[in-house]
């Protein structure tokens, strides 16, 4: 793994919102720990290798494979607003992944959450 990878991988390790990066033929290919304690009860980090659409309703997958489907007419297709959770006061978007090339290569969930920061600014102890 070159340094760049390790980066970005620190970076997805250290995110406090769940990241689930799946291919296109919507397989579970990564998880963050964040998303592998939030999904702790659906199986967790044994997810992973599994497919995304059978973790959801017929409607939420019809959803998923129109995003998709979506995200493969254009380069200029890139997110798309999925959900509002009242109860975690956050936005949920559907973003595409794309390599150097521009090409379609999978696709993650976002989350946006509405809440103030609590912590102090620059608070180091």
């Amino acid at each position: 793994m070159d340094n760049l990878c390790r980066i970005y991988r620190s970076v997805l390790e250290a995110d406090r919102a769940a990241v689930v990066i799946c291919d296109l033929e919507h397989t579970i290919i990564y998880m963050n720990p964040a998303a592998e304690e939030r999904y702790r009860k659906r199986g967790g980090k044994e997810l992973k290798g599994k497919n995304l659409l059978d973790c959801h309703n017929e409607k939420s997958r019809e959803m998923i494979v129109k995003v998709l489907e979506l995200f493969k007419k254009s380069k200029e297709n890139n997110m798309v607003y999925t959900s509002y959770n009242e109860k975690e006061n956050k936005d949920v978007y559907m973003v595409a992944l794309r390599d150097d090339g521009g090409e379609l290569i999978g696709y993650y969930e976002k989350h946006e959450y509405r809440n103030r920061e609590t912590a102090k600014m620059y608070e180091l102890v």
